[in-house]
């Protein structure tokens, strides 16, 4: 099982995070390269076009808002991984919030570092794009 993650932290409350990227379908709210999410399944389900136009389908897996986190797996994307489940996570870090994205996978047609900075890559731009909705 190959595993990628990334954080940063934010000068803002865990609160003020949260209400940004805890709700499932808002991905395109903080993350330039996803335009558009769809829900689906009582929003359980939600189906992303990437800026290029590829579709990648997720289930929430689990949701805590108490804990301020969620996982979610993928039930349909172009990537070389399969039985992929990543969690997104909020927490206090100092005076701010600290956001960690990870996950875990298998290869598919790839090796393990491959697909490992693949997702480790997507998961580091995309905080740096959440971390640009709250200037210093």
């Amino acid at each position: 099982m190959a595993k990628a993650s990334a954080f940063i932290d934010i000068p803002a409350s865990v609160d003020e995070v949260w209400q940004l990227i805890g709700g499932f379908d808002t991905l395109p709210d903080w993350l330039p390269f996803i335009p558009k999410s769809e829900l689906s399944e009582g929003g359980r389900v939600r189906s992303l076009q990437t800026a290029d136009g590829a579709v990648v389908v997720e289930r929430l897996e689990t949701f805590d808002n108490a804990g301020k986190t969620y996982s979610y797996s993928i039930l349909q994307a172009p990537f070389p991984a399969t039985e992929y489940l990543a969690t997104l996570k909020v927490e206090a870090q100092g005076q701010g919030a600290r956001v960690t994205w990870s996950g875990r996978f298998l290869p598919v047609g790839v090796s393990d570092q491959e697909v490992e900075a693949l997702f480790t890559g997507i998961y580091q731009g995309g905080l740096e794009a959440l971390r640009a909705n709250y200037p210093t």
